[in-house]
């Protein structure tokens, strides 16, 4: 497997993106778990769908878009689910859930249309569902790489904020911060990291990878960041043996990474339930 690894341009492309993503996804997951906006991934992996069958649909159609990457489709859609989602929480005020089943059902819509005009699924489409161990590309690579620089410089930077914002976010915005624009920027952020995981985990199945490590690491962790420590190290081993089965059984990786967290968290709930 290793010698593979350095042989194929793609095996490196793969693993190195599911390093990443299996590091930024649980750590925002873990700010998502606590703000109790579990399912925002959801619903921003459908628009993402929508966006990557619209790039699919303008190179099939124009020829001019036929270089353009469709991961830069979907990063531009779901970002725009993401300030939407937004402006629907403050539309029901006090109905803010509703944002989400909202937008999950326009993103759904929105890509089935894209999808039928694009004469049905195909083989690019179908990577972009499940994951691919053999489709990320390079240029696929070097997205995840900015966008995981983003995303720690943030988390760095903001940690402090996004922490009571997390945990009670009028005290937040009693003490003077600008709640609103760390929000925005988070949502975006999450938006962006939700796009660029869709090679690796698949549309229908990065949302797994933002959560389930994360309730793992809420059953043995003592402290938020020892919950953060323990979502990442869970992420990294279900990304990295998810992707070395789907190299072996020649599988989706989205499906043998999300069983592996699976496994991880039964196996963390059978633990605790031993030690109590």
């Amino acid at each position: 497997m290793i010698e593979a690894i350095f042989a194929y341009e793609f095996l490196q492309n793969a693993f190195l993106s599911g390093a990443i993503i299996g590091m930024i996804a649980p750590l925002l997951g873990a700010f998502i778990v606590v703000r109790r906006l579990s399912l925002i991934a959801d619903a921003l992996s459908h628009v993402t769908l929508s966006g990557i069958a619209a790039g699919l649909l303008l190179g099939q159609t124009y020829p001019v878009f036929a270089a353009v990457n469709p991961l830069y489709f979907g990063m531009a859609f779901s970002v725009g689910g993401s300030l939407l989602i937004e402006r629907l929480r403050g539309v029901y005020t006090h109905y803010q859930e509703l944002a989400i089943p909202i937008m999950m059902s326009g993103g759904i819509g929105i890509g089935v249309i894209f999808i039928s005009l694009a004469d049905g699924f195909n083989t690019d489409l179908f990577s972009y569902l499940f994951g691919s161990v053999s489709a990320v590309s390079r240029d696929d690579l070097y997205a995840v790489l900015g966008i995981s620089a983003l995303v720690l410089l943030t988390v760095f930077l903001l940690y402090k904020e996004l922490f009571i914002l997390s945990f009670d976010e009028e005290y937040a915005k009693a003490s003077g911060i600008p709640a609103k624009l760390i929000h925005f920027i988070f949502i975006i952020l999450t938006a962006l990291v939700i796009a660029v995981s869709m090679r690796i985990v698949g549309v229908l199945l990065v949302s797994a990878l933002m959560t389930l490590p994360v309730a793992a690491a809420m059953r043995m962790a003592k402290g938020f960041k020892q919950t953060i420590g323990l979502s990442v190290l869970f992420g990294e081993i279900a990304v990295l043996c998810g992707l070395v089965s789907a190299f072996y059984l020649n599988l989706a990786p989205g499906g043998t990474i999300v069983v592996t967290s699976i496994v991880i968290l039964l196996a963390v709930l059978l633990w605790k339930r031993i030690k109590n």
